[in-house]
């Protein structure tokens, strides 16, 4: 087939960067065009990121020289590229605005940002758990008046590091959950390098984080009622948030209480089963398994296995009885791959086959 070009708007911060390396050798997509703000604009990539490279690999040799657009400049991007990925740095009613506007130059654009994972007919997915909230996209159009124009985001890094797990259980009738995330300094775009004040410290407190940690999942686990996604009632989610001194990987510690408590090897057995469209389909970044659980009582840790299957599956143990809920275990998942880029690049993947780029 022949690749798609498309575009990375925000392509100088830590998440545009790992969207870089993700699309390298893509069998789908090639990087057509790069964009950010207008300080950075004009500058050859190479010149941009000059001292303030994050990734562990080095910057690909095909956008080294790519001359980076305005991030504001929608013509000179659409006549490059077809579709967009967006991981700009802004405030977040200029965010909604920018991928509006894209949208409705028909530029279909998948967003790593926040701001409009609560518009209605914006599918928020996980594309194992919801992929039919891509479904809105057609009520969508209608509102942005587009033939080809939409916008698709993809949710909150820490939830992934929980949500997962708990997804194949929600027929037991979950109806409260406490979690709390501990979670790496890559997740507000650091290096320790950047951020020397995290060495042997930990921050109990990340600006929004405990409200998309909870509300979120509600969205996800949703219905599509009328062109608009419904998020569900139910369960109840509690959280807290705690950046800890870990490079990458979201580690959360979960307790759940249960309608109908399912056993132990219920539990286990669901979790290895569980998988969705990316893998009925092949798609190029999903995980073989998206779901593994580790019986050492020590497993998972960030270093050890955030990067499994490419840092797009997710980690699970130390599943146990509960004296005050009917059990607790422990996720991981990789922030800034599964989180992030690697999720958005996921769902772009998923947008591919389906047709909705066309």
């Amino acid at each position: 087939m022949e690749k798609r070009k498309v575009g990375v708007i925000g392509a100088t911060g830590m998440v545009g960067q790992r969207f870089l390396t993700l699309l390298q050798d893509h069998p789908y997509f090639e990087v057509a065009a790069l964009a950010a703000s207008a300080r950075s604009a004009g500058q050859t990539y190479e010149a941009a990121v000059e001292g303030r490279w994050k990734m562990a690999t080095p910057i690909p040799e095909e956008v080294k020289k790519m001359v980076i657009l305005d991030a504001e400049d929608i013509p000179a991007m659409a006549a490059r590229c077809s579709m967009v990925f967006c991981a700009v740095n802004m405030k977040k009613d200029e965010i909604k605005a920018l991928e509006e506007a894209y949208a409705k130059a028909e530029i279909p654009v998948v967003s790593n940002n926040s701001a409009n994972r609560w518009t209605p007919d914006v599918p928020m997915v996980i594309p194992e758990i919801n992929p039919e909230h891509l479904e809105v996209i057609r009520a969508q159009r209608k509102r942005l008046g587009t033939k080809r124009g939409f916008i698709a985001v993809k949710p909150n890094c820490s939830i992934q590091s929980y949500v997962p797990a708990l997804t194949p259980l929600l027929k037991y009738g979950i109806e409260q959950v406490v979690a709390t995330t501990y979670q790496a300094i890559s997740g507000a775009g650091k290096t320790f390098r950047e951020w020397p004040e995290m060495l042997d410290n930990v921050i109990p407190y990340i600006g929004g984080e405990e409200e998309k940690s909870e509300q979120e999942p509600l969205r996800v686990w949703g219905k599509v009622e009328n062109g608009t996604v419904v998020p569900c009632k139910a369960p109840l989610i509690t959280t807290q948030c705690i950046r800890v001194p870990v490079t990458d990987g979201h580690t959360a510690a979960v307790f759940v209480k249960f309608k109908s408590k399912p056993t132990k090897e219920q539990i286990l057995a669901d979790w290895a089963e569980f998988s969705g469209k990316p893998q009925e389909l092949g798609l190029p970044h999903a995980p073989k398994q998206m779901i593994h659980y580790f019986e050492e009582d020590n497993r998972p840790q960030a270093r050890l296995d955030r990067d499994l299957e490419g840092g797009m599956a997710v980690s699970v143990g130390r599943l146990r009885e509960d004296t005050l809920f009917d059990y607790k275990f422990v996720g991981l998942s990789h922030n800034t791959l599964r989180g992030a880029a690697g999720g958005a690049v996921l769902i772009a993947e998923l947008l591919e086959r389906q047709g909705w780029f066309d």
